[in-house]
């Protein structure tokens, strides 16, 4: 089956590549729908509208995910763009490039939203008080063509192509435990005892197994007494007193009753948080966002000192 001859997605109803692209990106009808802050029968319905326009499946659908179609693959990247241009046509309508006072939309993983970005925002907001910030506290990795942020700071390069990217930073990792765990395991934690302390791990996600597994340790995911796959509560649990568990160096040093543990482990185990601030390129014709990102630049590149 080919691609319908009379398929114009500019006649489209837009809200039908809208729902296309966030399923692509989410992987399932669920995530895009809760992404889109819609109903999954709407999506479903909007998906199926687009197929009969495009003439062709767009999706294989599986027990846990729909998996894009290679037409589909092909479609993502420009339908993505085309979203991007109608929302930079808009705020070109709604606001001269040149005008400070405005919005600008900020995405960043929940531990920074929380822990990082507030002091800058407050300085921010005193250099710049006419500026309004909307903050994204999010670990997906949120697509800036698509303007869900304009600008968004991240912990892997960007691969999108359309965008603006800066390698600021390298933040380190480091293994904790809270004083009284530490008091409790005789005041030491080492190698030889670690198992006989709770650890603080994901839930579905792999990727401290696979750190500790690289260190030489066979574990599965029951390793980890404690697990959740958001990061800011498993900081949370760590200054808590929950278990053992990582943090940003940086993040945790700052902490009074958390303590440094296990610095023997922090190397094979742990990877160097490199620190990327992205931006659409509406950034080199817009003074807002470039006043924002150029003021975060400096900011993350800083910290901790920016903050005090």
């Amino acid at each position: 089956m080919t691609m319908a001859a009379a398929f114009d997605p500019a006649r489209l109803d837009w809200n039908l590549l809208r729902a296309f692209v966030a399923v692509v990106e989410q992987g399932s009808l669920t995530r895009a729908a809760h992404h889109l802050g819609t109903s999954q029968p709407t999506l479903s319905r909007q998906i199926a509208a687009l197929e009969s326009a495009a003439g062709v499946p767009l999706f294989e659908r599986t027990a846990r995910r729909l998996v894009p179609s290679a037409q589909a693959r092909a479609m993502a990247e420009p339908a993505a763009r085309m979203l991007a241009a109608a929302q930079a046509c808009a705020q070109a309508a709604a606001a001269p490039a040149e005008q400070l006072a405005g919005t600008v939309r900020l995405t960043a993983s929940e531990v920074v939203s929380a822990h990082v970005l507030p002091p800058m925002l407050v300085k921010l907001a005193q250099a710049h008080p006419e500026i309004q910030v909307e903050l994204v506290a999010s670990d997906a990795l949120d697509n800036l063509l698509e303007r869900e942020a304009d600008i968004a700071v991240r912990m892997v390069q960007p691969t999108q192509g359309a965008v603006i990217t800066r390698h600021l930073a390298d933040w380190p990792l480091a293994f904790y435990a809270h004083r009284d765990l530490l008091a409790a395991a005789g005041g030491a934690i080492t190698l030889p005892r670690l198992d006989q302390v709770r650890k603080i791990g994901f839930d579905q996600s792999t990727l401290m197994i696979e750190g500790f597994r690289r260190a030489g340790f066979q574990i599965d995911r029951r390793y980890f007494a404690f697990r959740c796959d958001s990061q800011l509560v498993n900081f949370e649990a760590l200054r808590a007193g929950v278990g053992v568990g990582i943090a940003i160096a940086h993040l945790g040093d700052a902490q009074p009753q958390l303590v440094r543990v296990l610095p023997e482990l922090a190397a094979p185990v742990l990877p160097v948080l490199p620190v990327w601030l992205t931006a659409h390129r509406e950034l080199h014709h817009n003074r807002r966002l470039r006043t924002v990102f150029d003021f975060l630049a400096a900011a993350l590149k800083r910290w901790p000192k920016a903050t005090h």
